[in-house]
């Protein structure tokens, strides 16, 4: 059975704690070519889009969920929103939990809005919201 509107509200369990350290926020402002300082140094801020990469890690539950009849190969990410509390730190642990919040089907595509709670020792720092859209396996 392939996702469904009735899939609409499904929480997955929380994934694995990400710690942001200041080795990897550096290393993504350089893959963007940003040189703030807020992003070096001993206390660095993660740029917004940092939350991507653990945002993302949450998805494997809704890939990995075989009753949603999702494949990453047939997924387009057709939109990100980051709503934030406060900005990721380096040493921040982050759990993140993902929450289908809304499906549209149009013909063979389905379009899946998903919302993921970043949390630091239990207090949302940031919610990612993504709209995937996703062909159906028969269309393809």
């Amino acid at each position: 059975m392939p996702i469904t509107t009735a899939h609409a509200g499904r929480t997955f369990p929380a994934s694995a704690p990400y710690e942001v350290s200041r080795a990897k926020i550096a290393e993504f402002a350089r893959a963007l070519g940003d040189d703030n300082p807020a992003y070096f140094g001993l206390d660095p801020v993660a740029p917004p889009t940092f939350a991507a990469i653990i945002a993302a890690q949450a998805w494997d539950a809704l890939f990995d969920d075989e009753e949603l009849g999702l494949a990453l190969n047939r997924t387009i990410h057709a939109d990100q929103q980051f709503d934030f509390v406060r900005p990721l730190r380096a040493g921040d642990v982050v759990v993140a939990t993902l929450s289908i919040e809304r499906v549209r089907t149009r013909g063979a595509m389905d379009m899946v809005t998903v919302e993921v709670d970043l949390a630091v020792d239990g207090a949302t720092v940031c919610t990612a919201r993504s709209t995937l859209i996703h062909t159906r396996e028969e269309a393809a």
